[in-house]
């Protein structure tokens, strides 16, 4: 018989049945009714071919047909039990991967995970820079971080809001107060400069090249050193940096705590 056509339910409830030689012990380790255990011993029979008990005086009593496979059923199934073991393993490890842009990483996430690590040495992140799309079916990703207007299909949370900032070098004055620095998040087509990433644009204004509007959550350390200052008022875009993850690995036990600790 095919591995897909295998009758694993029913084959659970020979296992049981065996051991107990009762329907009705069989049907309490189950949670289920002895009615419920003889269905699925007939369902069974009928699906082999062959009759697996036999009511004798003393009681239920196996076939020899049924004794025949007994062994190796049980062994398949300490088979199957260390395989979900195997599986399970990973849940309780302390290795996290998580893709982030390099500019959020930097100003943002690296200093959050290292409080974090500080409370349990165990725990050892693998962070990859990610820009672009992400494939999680390619990459051995337990999480992912993105500037985006909405999670998509996955599950997430935004960290921080929405909010922009005008930021620039403190004392900025003149012509360069009112040039901007263009990055993929916001770009205006008249910018004299333009630079790879939020991270970067922060830099350029830091070094008295223009003003720049970034996300307000990656501009939060470099106000409160005093390396930037903000111009005018906040704005929303409409962007939000995401940590997010299809639903297995969002599920996973290491997963949601430190979604919790960053959120």
């Amino acid at each position: 018989m095919k591995r897909t056509h295998l009758p694993l339910n029913g084959l659970r409830v020979l296992d049981a049945a065996a051991r107990h030689l009762s329907f009705t012990r069989a049907a309490d380790e189950l949670a289920v009714t002895p009615a419920a255990v003889g269905q699925q011993i007939r369902a069974l029979e009928d699906t082999l071919g062959t009759v697996l008990f036999r009511r004798t005086a003393k009681g239920l009593e196996l076939t020899p047909e049924a004794a025949a496979g007994l062994d190796a059923l049980r062994q398949g199934f300490l088979c199957f039990e260390d395989a979900v073991r195997a599986m399970q393993a990973g849940q309780s490890s302390k290795v996290l991967t998580i893709a982030a842009p390099r500019d959020f990483t930097a100003a943002w996430l690296a200093p959050r995970l290292a409080a974090i690590a500080d409370g349990d040495g165990e725990l050892c992140f693998h962070l990859i820079a990610a820009d672009d799309a992400i494939d999680f079916t390619e990459a051995n990703l337990d999480l992912a971080i993105r500037l985006l207007v909405d999670k998509g299909e996955h599950e997430g949370v935004r960290l921080g809001g929405t909010t922009f900032v005008r930021v620039a070098a403190p004392g900025l004055e003149g012509a360069a107060a009112e040039r901007w620095i263009a990055w993929p998040g916001h770009a205006p087509a008249d910018a004299p400069v333009r630079v790879a990433d939020a991270g970067l644009a922060m830099d350029a204004a830091a070094r008295g090249l223009g003003r720049a509007l970034v996300p307000a959550l990656l501009a939060e350390r470099a106000l409160a050193e005093g390396r930037l200052v903000t111009l005018g008022e906040p704005v929303d875009q409409g962007l939000g940096y995401w940590l997010f993850a299809p639903l297995p690995q969002w599920r996973q036990k290491k997963v949601r705590a430190l979604v919790d600790a960053l959120a």
